[in-house]
Order: C-alpha cells, then sequence, then structure tokens
C-alpha cells in the first residue's frame, strides 16, 4: 500500500472517530508532555543532560576523578621520596 493511501484510509479513521465521539483529545497536560518528548528526540537530550549535570554536579565530566588522580601520584611521590635518606641496605654494592 502506498503512502498517500494509507494517509488516506487514516485519514478517514479518524474523522468516524470525532463524528461517533470516542476520538481521543489531547488536554493541555498531554500536549505539553508530548511537545517535551519531541523536543527530546530533536536534539534536546543533550540540552536536558547537560542540564541536569549543572544543576546535580557543579563539576565537569571527570574533573572529580582527575582530582582524585592526582592527589594518589602526589602522596605516591610523597612516600617514595621519604624514603630516600633513610639508610636501606645498598643491593648493589
Amino acid at each position: 500500500m502506498d503512502k498517500e493511501r494509507q494517509r488516506q484510509i487514516s485519514s478517514q479513521g479518524g474523522k468516524a472517530a470525532h463524528q461517533k465521539g470516542t476520538a481521543h483529545e489531547f488536554d493541555s497536560e498531554e500536549a505539553r508532555e508530548a511537545g517535551r518528548k519531541g523536543g527530546m528526540v530533536s536534539g534536546g537530550r543533550r540540552r536536558a543532560r547537560e542540564a541536569a549535570l549543572s544543576t546535580t554536579a557543579p563539576r565537569e565530566a571527570g574533573e572529580e576523578r582527575e582530582e582524585r588522580q592526582e592527589a594518589e601520584d602526589e602522596d605516591s611521590m610523597s612516600r617514595t621520596s621519604s624514603h630516600e635518606g633513610t639508610n636501606a641496605p645498598s643491593h648493589g654494592a
């Protein structure tokens, strides 16, 4: 069935449902929800995700992980430098 014929059949069904009184009619809340969903599909996902990140986490993604890694690196360096001046036996002498 071609798209035009399918469109005609659907249109007839919608008109018949309205005449019979059984057609669904959107209220303002349903229309708002449908618009929100349509916006999400059309590119709003990125905006919604960015908005959610900005309200729940003030940091950029990965920033906390980088800070934690830097702190671990500094801790590791301080432990190795504190052993340099000890009188530990030499393995090569």
